[in-house]
């Protein structure tokens, strides 16, 4: 049983004083059954073993039983809290110092005589005390400085060479010595080393070198706003974001430089955590893009992305170049994407964290963005300004028309049924227009004019803001002017709306309308639905306009004349619409010159429909 052979390993080791292997193998034998048994642990404490075991490693003349000794303390220590409290007296670290100061002993001596440290002062408020006091800290540092030389950081045999195994024990302990809980005097004591640790990453980038520096400088600065000053004040911080931007360099072609990546960016974080402001150091390296590109990497776990996103997240707090280094490498997607992946509630608290931040930088931005709108006075933005206005109108006035469009053909298809219902009175429809609306009545004409526009409010509002902002029409006469002046500013109105028309359609079909060009056909009727349009309202004005000389016009006019004035598309009244208006004047024989501008314009559109057509 487990206290019978704890019993039999003490008495073993009390006779045999003379036979240092025999006292090895003893030691080794009592770790292996107290190493992760606090039971066994306790119950050798008990029956006066650990301190037997304690004055043996400072009593012992023979170095392989001191350092078993010493590691034996260790597991113990490590396995019972009450081992620990047990020993845990300034006395136990003023010997321990005497190993680590005495020329005779080994590197092996030594590490055993820091693991003892490391496991007094682990979660230990009290050990942590008595290694700042007995200035066993201040030895520790000494040896951090000192152990590795700049020489011996070749580590291709890392694993295997003492000194740094002894120097790994040191930043182990160190680290311990400062966190967990964490001890503002002692982080104050250990930024002292931050120069040489410094110098260490900018000279060498191996990951047996980086993680162990990392780890010690992560939980120094943690939380310690004096010490993280420092550290920036020395230009630590830059050298954490180049030794950032070399590792990504290599994650491409290294899994390892990847996951050394991750820890520098955890320690990037603690510098700068409750402390945002100095994230603006790392806006001239880029920092936060490097991170949108580890964060995108497949092989990261969730406690690695929670860091990443922690880490993006105070640095886009308050620093506005990395705020907008985040838009701009389309950083919010890549968020937003793993927050609705997830399902780890801490990682969602980090993701929401960064958003939070982004929510903030988007209403200052906005707000800047007004302010500086306001005094604009690069000649190119403004034209940009003017640009995207005249842009937004386009899309506006766009829809308008093709609302405006359904409802005319809707006028259209109602007053097409109301003409076939009336066929009785087709066949004297020549009579009827000679009788009731004879030119040389002016007053009937004129009603019968105002009439066929549908809508004048329309037509006026149609001119005044569609055609002005997309067309660049030529000053228009009054109604006392020349009426061929009217007309030929019409012609280059009419000559210029395709192209127009095409802008506007263009610019409000949403995306979905162009995808795999299978709405050609509903953009060619769009088109050709607003010119016709155009055409139809303008021809009503025009109409409206030879109305007024037919009633300046003699009764007695010859009737060569009347047929320059009118042709069968301004007599052609509700029969004429966008199915029959080519058929009708491509029938007349002698158009007048309005309706000759229109029917060109027409042909030239569909000549430019049939080309487009047989491109695609």
């Amino acid at each position: 049983d487990m206290k019978t052979d704890l019993n039999l390993l003490l008495e073993c080791l009390k006779y045999q004083m003379d036979c240092p292997l025999s006292q090895k193998e003893a030691l080794i034998t009592i770790y292996s059954i107290c190493q992760q048994n606090s039971e066994a642990s306790e119950y050798f404490r008990e029956i006066g073993g650990l301190m037997f075991i304690n004055d043996l490693a400072k009593s012992s003349v023979h170095c392989i039983v001191k350092e078993a000794a010493l590691f034996t303390l260790g597991i113990i220590i490590e396995s019972n809290v009450y081992c620990q409290q047990t020993l845990c007296t300034s006395a136990l670290f003023e010997d321990l110092i005497l190993f680590l100061i005495n020329k005779d002993s080994g590197v092996n001596l030594k590490r055993m005589a820091i693991y003892v440290i490391l496991v007094l002062v682990s979660n230990n408020k009290n050990g942590q005390t008595y290694v700042r006091d007995t200035g066993c800290i201040s030895l520790l540092l000494q040896l951090f400085r000192t152990t590795l030389s700049t020489s011996e950081k070749n580590l291709s045999g890392e694993n295997t060479d003492p000194c740094y195994q002894l120097w790994s024990s040191v930043c182990s302990t160190l680290c311990a010595c400062v966190n967990n809980p964490q001890n503002e005097d002692n982080q104050n004591i250990c930024c002292s080393v931050f120069p040489h640790a410094k110098e260490c990453l900018e000279s060498c980038t191996e990951p047996g070198i980086v993680r162990p520096i990392c780890s010690f400088l992560g939980l120094t600065v943690a939380n310690n706003s004096y010490v993280q000053k420092y550290f920036v004040s020395i230009g630590g911080l830059d050298t954490l974001a180049k030794v950032l931007l070399e590792l990504m360099h290599d994650s491409s072609l290294s899994l390892s430089s990847m996951k050394l990546a991750v820890v520098v960016t955890k320690t990037l974080d603690a510098c700068i955590t409750n402390n945002s402001a100095m994230g603006v150091v790392l806006a001239k390296y880029h920092t936060v893009s490097e991170l949108l590109k580890l964060l995108s990497n497949e092989t990261l776990s969730t406690g690695e992305k929670i860091s990443i996103i922690l880490t993006i997240g105070h640095c886009t707090e308050v620093c506005e170049e990395n705020q907008c280094e985040l838009l701009q490498n389309n950083g919010l997607p890549l968020v937003i994407q793993v927050l609705t992946e997830s399902q780890d509630e801490e990682l969602i608290k980090a993701a929401t964290f960064v958003l939070q931040n982004c929510k903030q930088m988007t209403e200052q931005l906005s707000l800047k963005l007004y302010d500086n709108s306001l005094n604009v006075n690069s000649a190119e933005e403004l034209d940009m300004q003017v640009r995207k206005s005249c842009l937004q109108d386009y899309g506006k006035k766009a829809e308008e028309i093709l609302h405006r469009i359904n409802l005319l053909e809707k006028e259209h298809d109602e007053e097409r049924v109301q003409g076939e219902k009336l066929g009785s009175s087709v066949a004297n429809s020549e009579a009827l227009k000679s009788q009731d609306i004879n030119p040389a009545d002016p007053k009937k004409y004129t009603e019968r004019a105002q009439k066929d526009v549908y809508c004048p409010q329309l037509i006026s509002k149609l001119n005044s803001q569609v055609l002005a902002p997309s067309v660049t029409s030529a000053p228009q006469k009054n109604e006392s002017g020349n009426t061929m002046d009217a007309a030929s500013a019409r012609q280059t109105e009419q000559r210029n709306i395709p192209c127009s028309v095409t802008e506007l359609q263009t610019d409000s079909v949403p995306q979905s309308l162009n995808i795999n060009g299978k709405t050609a056909c509903g953009k060619n009727q769009l088109h050709f639905l607003v010119t016709f349009f155009l055409f139809h309202l303008d021809q009503h004005l025009l109409c409206s306009e030879k109305t007024e000389r037919v009633k300046s016009t003699s009764v007695t006019s010859s009737s060569h004349e009347m047929a320059d004035l009118r042709c069968l598309g301004c007599t052609a009244g509700l029969s004429l619409n966008s199915k029959t208006f080519t058929e009708v004047l491509q029938s007349c024989l002698h158009r007048c010159e309005h309706h000759r501008v229109i029917l060109e314009a027409e042909e030239r559109y569909r000549g430019q429909l049939r080309r487009v057509a047989a491109g695609n």
